[in-house]
């Protein structure tokens, strides 16, 4: 047991590392980003640290945090939901209450069956404009995406035994609260539930990014944050003109870099979650 700890340990200190610093950068976050300055524009790194400067002599890290603020907590929200959810799937699964399961059954099939993005589409349009925030529209992806995590945590539970299990450990004399906090959820539904959790919030940023991009592109107000923010996709366009001849490949790498520090961080808390 102690091996698979120490294991686990890199992806934890890893995890925490790359979240903490989205955590940071957000909370470092300018209101506005600088004033242009002509005289600095499309300087690189090594001239401007830490990420260079834009077409208008602007810092690139401004961006970064900026973007950083958008996504994090409605990230952490949307993962934290279905994680809820997962959980919640799973304990009545192993509680044999039937009526229930049947109602997650039930809502999983009609919520599985909506289109997503044309259901995220809706939603972005539906809300009101002083609603620019990407929150409602995680927690909207979230809930499409819990049947999924849903049916596999109340299968991982019929995988124990089910109500069959908590009676077992019932008749060795462990109490419900050890039973399901710990032995159903702690032990055995944990790497399912924090696995689709990081997913899904890996996904809300990627899909601010998309949605950003397209109103960027199309020089569009944005669904996700006020006109005065910024998004990652901001870099991402800036190193798409980069190959119509502007001088800012630096913004490319600079905003796959973060897209990649997502992904890594995502499955460096799913790593951290296995199954000892």
């Amino acid at each position: 047991m102690r091996g698979q700890r120490a294991a686990r340990l890199p992806w934890i200190i890893l995890a925490v590392a790359l979240l903490g610093g989205l955590l940071v950068g957000a909370a470092m976050a300018p209101e506005f980003v600088s004033t242009p300055n002509l005289d600095g524009r499309y300087l690189g790194p090594l001239q401007a640290p830490p990420m260079g400067t834009d077409d208008r002599g602007i810092g690139l890290h401004e961006y970064a945090m900026q973007g950083a603020a958008i996504v994090v907590l409605p990230a952490i929200a949307s993962g934290a939901l279905v994680m809820l959810l997962a959980t919640l799937a799973g304990l009545v699964r192993c509680s044999g209450n039937t009526t229930i399961d049947g109602i997650i059954q039930v809502f999983s099939e009609l919520v599985g069956s909506l289109p997503r993005l044309v259901v995220i589409l809706v939603v972005a349009l539906l809300l009101p404009q002083d609603w620019k925030v990407l929150l409602p529209i995680g927690l909207a992806w979230a809930i499409l995406a819990a049947p999924g995590a849903m049916d596999e945590a109340a299968t991982t539970a019929g995988r124990l035994g089910g109500a069959r299990f908590v009676e077992a450990l019932r008749a060795h004399g462990f109490s419900a609260p050890r039973i399901y906090l710990y032995h159903v959820v702690g032990l055995n539904l944990r790497p399912v539930i924090v696995r689709q959790g990081a997913e899904v919030a890996m996904q809300v940023v990627f899909l601010e990014i998309a949605l950003s991009y397209l109103a960027v592109s199309q020089n569009e107000p944005s669904f996700t944050h006020s006109d005065g923010t910024y998004s990652w996709a901001t870099l991402l366009y800036q190193g798409y003109t980069a190959l119509l001849g502007e001088e800012l490949m630096h913004a490319m790498v600079f905003g796959l870099l973060l897209v990649a520090a997502v992904a890594v961080a995502a499955q460096s808390v799913r790593f951290a979650a296995r199954a000892r």
